[in-house]
């Protein structure tokens, strides 16, 4: 059976944020939510947003508050001009803006859990230093090869041909030098702040643990398609261990796209837009693709 004409809200991770992001949404009416996510979040958020230069985005923590709230902006500014999506996904970090957006978590129980999880990320990254490697060209290729090297995991699955490694820097550096022998025709080293997704973010799982139990996981009729596995949550309590399980498991999130492609027709990035919209088109080229940029779509 054709899906239901419906459409997937995808919210992009901490990568896709560029310096003075916010600049275009200053004076969207949706932009006084930053006021209200810096409140919470004990940070100036409009200021990253407006200010800040790449090397202060790139600090872990700042990425992920600055690119929760654009999202969450950008969100909120569609919802003047149409109804709320029934599906979501978010791709890292942005599996949080999904869940606020949804209706799973309140704007304040999110805010929470993204400070406390970009905190508690960043910290771990100083005791472990790491980070993460694009590698494309490898359709069909043994990922086994690459799991070979001491301390490198796949950190994100972003296509049959492309997946993100993360892991210690030593080991990324020579995969980076000569990605062929391992199966991949390219490697590219991604400007980040750590070895997301993999095991190296283990010190931080009892701060983001104690943030999310002190969240409320609401129950809903949208779906969320979840990271960890690529199935479809209604909500509820779940989220609790996904949320946690995230942190140190990789993205699946050719599964998510695969699953939503049952159900939707359409699909819209949210800001800071750009990077999921190309990965969605390789995933499932039937979907019809949108960014938000304000305004009617």
């Amino acid at each position: 059976m054709p899906p239901e004409v419906a459409t997937l809200a995808m919210f992009p991770g901490q990568g896709a944020i560029e310096p003075r992001a916010g600049q275009a949404w200053e004076s969207n009416p949706a932009w006084t939510l930053v006021s209200d996510i810096s409140d919470t979040a004990g940070v100036d958020v409009a200021r990253l947003l407006l200010e800040a230069g790449e090397d202060e985005l790139v600090r872990t923590d700042n990425a992920q508050i600055a690119t929760f709230a654009l999202s969450l902006v950008s969100f909120h500014s569609y919802l003047h001009d149409a109804e709320a999506p029934l599906h979501y996904v978010g791709h890292s970090l942005g599996e949080f803006s999904a869940l606020v957006a949804s209706g799973i978590l309140s704007l304040e129980d999110g805010v929470r859990i993204v400070a406390a999880r970009g905190t508690a990320m960043a910290a771990a990254a100083q005791l472990e230093p790491g980070t993460m490697a694009a590698l494309m060209g490898g359709e069909n290729a043994d990922v086994s090869k690459v799991l070979g090297l001491d301390g490198v995991w796949i950190g994100n699955v972003n296509g049959r041909d492309q997946i993100v490694v993360s892991g210690k820097t030593s080991a990324l550096e020579e995969l980076d030098r000569n990605p062929i022998p391992y199966g991949w025709k390219k490697c590219r080293l991604l400007r980040v702040g750590g070895a997301f997704h993999s095991p190296l973010m283990a010190p931080a799982t009892e701060a983001l643990r104690s943030a999310l139990q002190a969240a409320t996981f609401h129950d809903t009729t949208n779906t969320v398609y979840a990271n960890v596995d690529g199935q479809p949550y209604p909500g509820g309590e779940i989220w609790r261990e996904l949320s946690e399980r995230q942190l140190v498991e990789p993205v699946q999130f050719v599964d998510c796209i695969e699953a939503a492609a049952h159900s939707v027709t359409s699909a819209i990035e949210f800001q800071p837009a750009g990077v999921l919209r190309g990965l969605v088109k390789r995933i499932a080229p039937q979907l019809t693709l949108a960014m938000y940029e304000g305004g009617f779509l």
